[in-house]
């Protein structure tokens, strides 16, 4: 059960993202383990976090794009597959909840937040397939697979045309090479926690400039968070160099 405030989050973010689904099952979505065992440690509330729902949101996301493939494109089975897994990936839904500003409204504890989770790639992809999961309990499949096609039918079509980048780092040097004709280079700057729960902190530097800094649980997932960082970065300044008058 939300309490006022955690609702008035809740309904914030349905309004801003015209969502209608039940609000106690966004709410589940957005919860984070760390807020769960944070309430339970420091209160006696007891809340479910959306790790379930993210299971079950796999599962019809699976489905949803399956069958948005079949209705729509004639391609073989394997064709389907590799667009399902394009993009059904991290780094897609990571972006399709950056777009909803999952981040923003996430529930979670006060280390995760401080340490970037409301940004991390691997707790907004879970939280964007809560988020399916508490549509189609809400409303049914049909609904859920309008939701899947709205946020997620472009990505399809990027992938069917081969411009749908997935390996940041690698993009990232071949943008570099065909405009400085240098390589980006990545430093672990930061190295924190446990072995068996490090996060990792990259900075990208190309010509000695500081492009991006990105953070993950393997040092891969940071270079590959600060790489997608600096192409961002350098595209923008390619764009606003073409609109300069």
């Amino acid at each position: 059960m939300m309490n006022q405030e955690e609702e008035k989050k809740v309904i914030e973010f349905c309004s801003i993202n015209s969502i209608s689904a039940d609000r106690e099952l966004i709410f589940k979505a957005l919860c984070h383990s760390s807020f769960a065992n944070e309430l339970a440690q420091n209160t006696s509330r007891i809340l479910e976090s959306n790790e379930r729902m993210e299971f079950l949101g796999d599962a019809v996301l699976e489905f949803s794009l399956a069958t948005l493939l079949y209705r729509n494109f004639a391609l073989s089975e394997g064709e389907m597959s590799k667009i399902r897994a394009m993009v059904g990936s991290e780094k897609v839904l990571s972006e399709v909840a950056r777009e909803l500003r999952i981040g923003e409204y996430l529930f979670l504890g006060k280390g995760e937040r401080q340490t970037g989770g409301a940004d991390r790639e691997s707790i907004l992809a879970d939280a964007f397939e809560a988020l399916l999961a508490a549509i189609y309990l809400s409303y049914g499949i049909e609904t859920a697979l309008n939701f899947v096609r709205e946020r997620l039918y472009r990505y399809v079509n990027k992938a069917l045309e081969g411009a749908l980048v997935l390996d940041y780092k690698t993009s990232l040097q071949e943008f570099t090479q065909a405009s400085f004709g240098s390589r980006p280079s990545y430093t672990t700057i930061q190295e924190d926690g446990p072995p068996q729960d490090k996060l990792f902190k990259v900075e990208v530097v190309v010509e000695d400039r500081l492009l991006g800094v990105g953070e993950g649980r393997t040092k891969k997932a940071a270079e590959q968070s600060a790489a997608r960082k600096a192409l961002e970065a350098l595209l923008k300044e390619e764009i606003d160099r073409e609109n300069s008058p």
